[in-house]
């Protein structure tokens, strides 16, 4: 008989992040009160489940959504520098369209290759990365479950590279949301499925109406 093992890949929840720059790398960005809402559901929605390893990000947000996890378990939080946020050149600035950095020609040079991509780190090591990341959990949770907290760019590029698909791609179609899960489950070393769950989704979807709410005040 094979043994199932199940890899939890976590994107942290909401980040305090009032200047609105892409934070990335940048130490000292952490969750805010509803991201903190979003970790505890994380925890909630993995409860009953056979978590046996917690691994995380060394970045604060991401070892901060893992802290409910860990604590519901029993459990101590693994640092994996695999599970960190992409590179990129534009850390720290904004780059929301028509306000940002984007809109400068300086930063141009950086936009000439999507297929690497040239403006950060390349999705084949963040493929690379992140699939090790997965084997050690598996081997570390065989015949249980593992949870990694990451980012949505490494989550996203090892979900494509599991499916074995072509990692270019829209950011804006990225199936990675706030405090989301994308369960891999493995029989023996064999991937089997793939499923997406959103626990956070009506939290993620009252924040929008509230903010609504208040533009329209």
């Amino acid at each position: 008989m094979s043994t199932r093992t199940v890899v939890h890949l976590l994107r942290h929840g909401e980040v305090h992040n009032p200047e609105k720059v892409l934070y990335g790398r940048i130490p000292g960005y952490r969750l805010s009160a509803l991201g903190e809402q979003m970790a505890d559901r994380a925890a909630e929605a993995l409860a009953d489940r056979d978590v046996t390893v917690v691994t995380a990000s060394p970045l604060e947000r991401a070892q901060q959504t893992a802290a409910p996890i860990a604590g519901r378990h029993g459990l101590e939080i693994g640092t994996d520098d695999r599970l960190i946020e992409a590179g990129n050149v534009f850390e720290g600035q904004r780059v929301g369209v028509g306000d940002g950095v984007l809109k400068s020609p300086k930063a141009w040079r950086h936009l000439y290759n999507p297929f690497t991509p040239s403006w950060g780190e390349p999705y084949v090591e963040i493929a690379a990365r992140m699939r090790a990341a997965v084997s050690t959990a598996r081997t570390q949770a065989r015949g249980h479950e593992a949870v990694l907290v990451s980012h949505q760019l490494p989550i996203w590029v090892a979900r494509l590279d599991a499916e074995h698909r072509r990692f270019v791609h829209d950011p804006r179609r990225r199936q990675c949301g706030l405090a989301s899960l994308t369960s891999l489950t493995f029989d023996d070393d064999r991937l089997v499925a793939i499923v997406y769950t959103e626990p956070s989704a009506d939290l993620i979807r009252q924040a929008g109406a509230s903010a609504q709410q208040a533009k329209g005040a």
